[in-house]
């Protein structure tokens, strides 16, 4: 009797385990600022997006990806000709997400890490093309033009893909060594010529002393 009385007992804990465990399996969890897309084995990418909260699904069948919709910051570094055929570097600082209503979408055209092929590709190629417009000197006094106009471009681009870019920061631009050994020569004839100068003046203001010196002298006499 007791016997059977334990194994109830177990195929009665074995039954609870086994549903726990389908329950389980048929729960997920979206964390606040993230949103979820479901694939589903038969049907392929779902049409909807999933909200925050606990949600159900048809478990072995159905599947979460899981998005951070949060705005994230990128670095992109660039190297680019300018007007000149100047080689200038420049890395851009941008924040960016993804407009939650087309995950769907972004998810089976470019995947879960859509960041990584898309955000370097398309800030290479709007670089290439503003910076292609300035000369060298335009660059360094037209900072802030330069800046907006990227930013413009490179905001409307990355909304072709469901990207949303919250900020664009030009935080570094450089040339190339031979302009920069170029500029160096500059500075430092500029210094010379600017040493020379003053060691003239200096002759000059001498002489004059001396001059008016004499005079005095040849009034005193």
């Amino acid at each position: 009797m007791a016997a059977k009385v334990f194994e109830s007992i177990g195929k009665f804990g074995l039954t609870l385990a086994l549903a726990g465990g389908v329950v389980n399996s048929a729960l997920y969890n979206v964390d606040a600022g993230h949103r979820a897309v479901i694939f589903d084995q038969f049907r392929g990418v779902q049409d909807i997006v999933v909200g925050e909260g606990t949600h159900f699904l048809i478990p072995w069948v159905q599947k979460p990806i899981i998005f951070d919709c949060r705005s994230r910051p990128r670095n992109v570094p660039v190297i680019t000709g300018n007007k000149d055929l100047q080689n200038v570097n420049i890395t851009l600082r941008i924040l960016f997400r993804p407009v939650a209503s087309q995950l769907p979408r972004i998810y089976t055209s470019i995947g879960e890490d859509y960041d990584e092929p898309v955000l370097p590709s398309i800030t290479t190629e709007i670089l290439k093309s503003v910076v292609a417009r300035f000369d060298v000197g335009e660059l360094i006094t037209q900072r802030e033009l330069v800046s907006r106009q990227v930013s413009d471009d490179l905001t409307e681009r990355a909304a072709t893909f469901g990207l949303i870019l919250d900020d664009v920061s030009l935080t570094h631009l450089t040339f190339g060594k031979e302009f920069t050994e170029a500029v160096e020569a500059k500075q430092v004839a500029q210094q010379e010529a600017e040493r020379a100068r003053f060691v003239v003046e200096k002759a000059e203001q001498q002489k004059a002393a001396i001059i008016s010196a004499e005079g005095d002298s040849r009034q005193l006499s």
